[in-house]
């Protein structure tokens, strides 16, 4: 039996001694149902696992206080890896996308590798990352410098069925502001700017676009204020909008068109009209094939099968991530890994629910091993 064989046993091995608390952490943080930037006790909660492990903590990282880093150091180093911890809910659904999964499986795999972490020379990192449901708190990181010591980045994310190699979108997330002139409706509709009529005409231009528009880019939103009295004209009305698109480069070019369908709005009811990018752009996702190569051949000795052009494996080609820009500076991998649950998909109420399920605890162990071992074959590939 080879080194690498060996390892892979006892990554096995400490991931199993290690499920139930494991488990125990992934509920914990499902309890916790911290939305962006307010993930308190949920990087408490992860960072303290990690610390009882022997990492070393740096919490608050970077200045951001819902972000950690968790350090493992050998004695010689020849490198670092890095895990990606995810921790933050949906507003309103809990952790409907199964972020305390995520949590679980990264710092499994960080805690199952130490032994050969020491052995093979690898520094290991897991890195608390607040904020990716639209707020982009990896590339906050990013551009404060937290993944350049990284030879690889990776996590993998819970959806319905297991996806090796995916292709989430760009994305922008527009938060749009309306002014007009409140009016009695009834009495004075004359004196009236009515911000409603700017946004139902930026949403029927915005109808009219997707006509143009090619195979795969998304436009979607959500009236946030709609005004506050049917008989009164609203002065204020809000909204949040996202652009996906294939690449940052055609995400930008729609991106410019949307924006156009909002001005139209405003200058046709004689409104203001405001449009502010929430958090950074998200890019595409660069693939790494062989971590990816990897990750494929380790699951599949888990006994699990990859879904190709399957109904459940259309997140991983419609859905976006910050970790997209992680993978544009750092070789990463950010696979699937399935509850096998469809129709329940993320961002529904009962994906919360899958969340904590007993296909849940088996993707925590699963997940925390296929993780590991393509650390373990990427040390092996890139070490003595």
């Amino acid at each position: 039996m080879n080194t690498v064989s060996i390892h892979k046993q006892r990554v096995a091995q400490r991931v199993a001694e290690r499920r139930n608390d494991l488990i125990a952490l992934s509920r914990q943080v499902h309890g916790f149902a911290e939305t962006a930037w307010q993930e308190y006790e949920s990087s408490q909660a992860v960072s303290e696992f990690l610390s009882k492990e022997g990492f070393a903590i740096e919490i608050p990282y970077l200045d951001l206080p819902t972000a950690f880093r968790a350090t493992y150091r050998p004695s010689e180093s020849r490198g670092a890896v890095g895990f990606i911890a995810e921790y933050d809910a949906l507003p309103g659904m809990g952790h409907a996308c199964g972020h305390n999964l995520i949590s679980a499986m990264s710092v499994g795999a960080a805690q199952a590798l130490l032994p050969a972490a020491e052995e093979y020379g690898f520094e290991i990192q897991v890195i608390g990352t607040p904020a990716e449901e639209g707020k982009g708190g990896k590339i906050e990181l990013l551009d404060r410098g937290a993944f350049a010591d990284l030879g690889i980045a990776l996590m993998a994310h819970p959806g319905p069925e297991d996806v090796v190699e995916i292709s989430p979108l760009a994305v922008s997330h527009l938060e749009i502001e309306f002014h007009g002139k409140a009016a009695h409706a009834g009495a004075f509709p004359m004196n009236g700017r009515n911000a409603a009529d700017a946004m139902v005409i930026a949403q029927t231009a915005i109808g009219m676009l997707r006509q143009q528009l090619s195979d795969g880019v998304r436009i979607h939103g959500v009236v946030t204020n709609g005004g506050a009295s049917a008989n009164a004209i609203p002065d204020l009305v809000a909204g949040r909008w996202y652009v996906r698109a294939a690449s940052t480069a055609q995400l930008l070019e729609v991106e410019g068109r949307v924006r156009k369908c909002f001005e139209a709005g405003a200058h046709a009811t004689g409104c203001e009209v405001s449009i502010t990018l929430d958090g950074g752009r998200y890019a595409e996702f660069n693939n790494c094939p062989e971590l990816a190569g990897f990750y494929g051949e380790n699951i599949q000795a888990l006994n699990r099968v990859p879904s190709v052009d399957s109904p459940g494996s259309l997140m991983a080609s419609s859905a976006s991530t910050d970790m997209g820009n992680v993978s544009q500076v750092v070789p990463s991998l950010h696979p699937y890994i399935g509850l096998n649950c469809y129709p329940v998909v993320n961002h529904q109420a009962e994906f919360a629910e899958a969340a904590i399920s007993d296909a849940a605890d088996k993707v925590i162990v699963d997940g925390a091993i296929a993780l590991a071992w393509t650390a373990l074959d990427w040390f092996h590939a890139h070490g003595r």
